[in-house]
């Protein structure tokens, strides 16, 4: 159709089939974009979105020999240790062993892995003072070993309590990474360094009431 100045363009041959595609293309994109609205991650800075309230990790040099254990009192007594990974809200997520543990066979192939780390979350809030140690379980090598920990705490942003590095030397050897305080909202209070012994808290059990462990009253079996 045309007006008499020429004003209206002229009427195109109408072509159902390419409408239809447009339009699935056009829901398409839609779908497509309502996916990705929905994968995308927070974009504030920091923000966490976790079950667990705190993270202690124990890292030492990759492909090392030694035995390393991490060790997590909570407030009220329970301990996360490679005998007793839940306790609490504390919950040890792996005891890896050094060179003894860190491999896994597929296809009748040994797979290594070089990582030598174990990490405990918290996963509920108990006010009042936790302590991280680390214990050299087995000396291997003879040299001294430097041993990472990291505390974070996670919610309701992520915020980094603890960061340094030990030293240990032999077998045996047992060293607080960090004791901190925690207020009934979970707000990190005091930080301090000062040494106490967890092992000896299992040695005292055993002078006591034989190998039972103090807080499940399990007896312990010996680690292979």
């Amino acid at each position: 159709m045309n007006d008499d100045f020429g004003l209206y363009p002229r009427d195109e041959n109408f072509d159902p089939l390419g409408v239809m595609l447009f339009k699935a293309l056009q829901v398409i994109a839609f779908l497509f974009f309502i996916a990705l609205l929905a994968v995308s991650p927070d974009s504030k800075d920091g923000k966490i979105d976790s079950k667990a309230e705190f993270i202690i990790t124990m890292d030492w040099p990759d492909s090392h020999p030694d035995d390393f254990d991490l060790f997590v009192q909570d407030p009220i007594g329970n301990i996360a240790w490679y005998r007793h990974r839940e306790a609490g809200f504390l919950t040890l997520d792996r005891d890896d062993r050094g060179g003894a543990n860190n491999s896994v066979t597929v296809n009748g192939k040994k797979i290594a892995s070089p990582i030598r780390e174990e990490i405990v979350t918290v996963r509920g809030i108990v006010r009042g003072e936790y302590t991280v140690n680390v214990s050299h379980f087995a000396a291997t090598t003879g040299q001294p070993v430097p041993v990472k920990v990291k505390v974070q705490k996670l919610n309701p942003t992520a915020q980094v309590v603890f960061d340094d590095r030990l030293i240990l030397d032999h077998t045996g050897h047992e060293r607080t990474a960090v004791r901190f305080w925690l207020d009934a909202e979970g707000k990190v209070v005091d930080v301090q360094q000062r040494h106490k012994s967890l092992l000896e808290t299992f040695r005292n059990a055993r002078a006591n009431g034989a190998d039972l462990d103090p807080k499940t009253g399990v007896r312990m079996p010996r680690r292979e």
